[in-house]
């Protein structure tokens, strides 16, 4: 079975300062492997209230080091391994986020069972699920990756932040896509997709299911449920707005 549940869907500075959206990040549980993606602020807090037991977690995971993608990535280390008592899990990010100004905290590496430094296009196991890592994507001075997640049957895929570059399309294959869209329009001096793009995206992907994520304040007020619907009618994909605390489940 799979269940995304998404414990934000809001995204970026402002969301962030103003939590008009959570900006939890995700709750993936694939096949009985559980993982946190991009916990940002309010993570644990959105999953203890949806019930979720963070000590059943089998990984936490970041795309890379903005605030809004691991501000609670201690917090859910904290509490995977009930303060350090319960060795267990591994942590997954990107070299820039566990180096030099670090996001995850030297004093609790101890706690997890292990730590690996993400790279590009290259193919990790996590117990009985496989997945791989994007090329890099474009998102300024900051090491980020997305992930295509491989499962029986399903190919569960996510894209995080970056400017479109034609090349997401050829990598992100899921038939469930989940995709992070921060802006109305593009903006060339902010690195994030836009609606165009990510209907461009989804119409060339053609997954079974589109959900949109990671909404910006214009994205939130031009109200992403509506904008879903168009990009459904556009494509004749079905595309969902995620809402905090939606979940997702594909029962197969």
């Amino acid at each position: 079975m799979i269940q995304l549940t998404f414990l934000g869907s809001g995204g970026a500075r402002v969301m962030l300062a103003s939590q008009l959206l959570a900006t939890g990040g995700l709750w993936f549980d694939l096949d009985g492997t559980r993982i946190s993606l991009d916990p940002g602020p309010g993570a644990l807090v959105h999953a203890k209230k949806k019930k979720l037991n963070p000590t059943s977690l089998d990984a936490i995971m970041l795309s890379h080091r903005h605030l809004d993608h691991c501000g609670d990535v201690n917090a859910m280390i904290e509490a995977m391994t009930q303060g350090g008592i319960r060795k267990k899990g591994t942590v997954y990010a990107p070299h820039d986020a566990l180096e030099e100004d670090p996001v995850v905290l030297h004093y609790l590496r101890p706690y997890v069972d292990e730590i690996i430094r993400l790279e590009e296009r290259q193919t990790y196991r996590l117990g009985d699920l496989t997945f791989a890592t994007s090329m890099r994507h474009h998102h300024g001075a900051v090491e980020t990756y997305g992930f295509n997640f491989m499962l029986a049957g399903h190919t569960v895929s996510y894209i995080p932040d970056t400017a479109y570059f034609p090349e997401l399309a050829n990598f992100y294959r899921g038939d469930i896509l989940v995709i992070s869209v921060l802006l109305l329009e593009s903006n060339v001096r902010i690195p994030h997709l836009a609606v165009p793009e990510a209907r461009e995206i989804i119409a060339a992907v053609k997954p079974q299911t589109a959900i949109l994520t990671h909404f910006g304040l214009h994205v939130w007020q031009a109200r992403p449920w509506e904008i879903a619907a168009r990009l459904q009618e556009d494509t004749g994909i079905k595309v969902i707005a995620a809402r905090d605390g939606m979940t997702f489940t594909v029962a197969e």
